[in-house]
């Protein structure tokens, strides 16, 4: 299986080291936004694989890998889709703008092509897709992180995260509002809310927390199915405090399953 890769940052090289283990899967090569390949080919991971910045510069691809958040999928998605391609994303949080959904929807139309949302750094979220089949009453999220964690997000405009002295709760409102003033932490919320029962239904809370000591996401559901409670404490990437290994892992995972015997789904 060649994985054409969106991106060039830490989780896109750590998503291809990992394909180079198995002889099953290869890179084809990494996909970036127009004018940045230059600098993307300074971060080459082993020379695996060309940098390029058009999609029609790759061959014999089987599945397109976009690790680059928001901005890759709005670069390069609706070009993938109306090619046929099969896009695996982790940048749910872009889905939140109604335009590129559409946009994203009618070049899967066009052309043949599908979007798949990857897990990310969030658990459970089969266990809530099975859930919404029956009917959800309620979805809630909750991210906390340590106040360093919210620095560069309007969670400065809302709090002294110098002076905390415990939990303090800076937005609460829909998974879209989320998406929307949190682009950077907000693909845990959005993948949720697609799995779930939407980005108006679904309610989130963000936290920054002095005694945090890791990222934590706190999935709970209630419905026909009964109650959901999960919460998932997610380390960084060693060589990236922002990005999140489950992350990742999870994108890993999401390609490979596409060429095993058996999987669980």
């Amino acid at each position: 299986m060649r994985v054409l890769i969106i991106g060039r940052g830490p989780i896109a090289r750590y998503v291809a080291a990992r394909l180079g283990e198995r002889a099953e899967t290869s890179v084809a090569a990494f996909l970036v936004r127009p004018g940045t390949a230059g600098e993307a080919a300074s971060l080459a991971l082993g020379d695996v694989a060309p940098v390029v910045e058009s999609r029609e510069a790759v061959d014999g691809v089987d599945v397109v890998a976009d690790c680059a958040g928001g901005a890759g999928l709005v670069a390069h998605g609706a070009g993938c889709l109306a090619r046929g391609d099969v896009v695996v994303t982790l940048s749910a949080a872009a889905l939140a703008d109604p335009l590129l959904e559409a946009r994203l929807r009618e070049a899967a139309a066009a052309g043949g092509g599908r979007l798949r949302i990857a897990a990310g750094a969030i658990g459970a979220v089969d266990a809530l897709a099975a859930a919404a089949v029956g009917g959800l009453d309620m979805v809630r999220y909750t991210g906390v992180k340590p106040p360093a964690g919210w620095r560069g997000s309007p969670a400065e405009s809302v709090l002294d995260l110098d002076r905390l002295a415990g939990p303090a709760v800076h937005f609460e409102g829909s998974a879209r509002e989320a998406a929307r003033r949190y682009p950077k932490n907000a693909n845990v919320a959005a993948t949720i809310a697609l799995a779930g029962v939407g980005f108006e239904a679904t309610a989130v809370r963000l936290v920054a927390d002095p005694a945090a000591t890791a990222n934590t996401h706190r999935l709970e559901a209630e419905g026909a199915f009964g109650r959901l409670d999960a919460c998932f404490a997610a380390r960084p990437l060693p060589d990236n405090p922002r990005s999140s290994a489950l992350a990742a892992m999870s994108m890993v995972r999401a390609l490979t399953d596409r060429t095993a015997a058996i999987r669980v789904v």
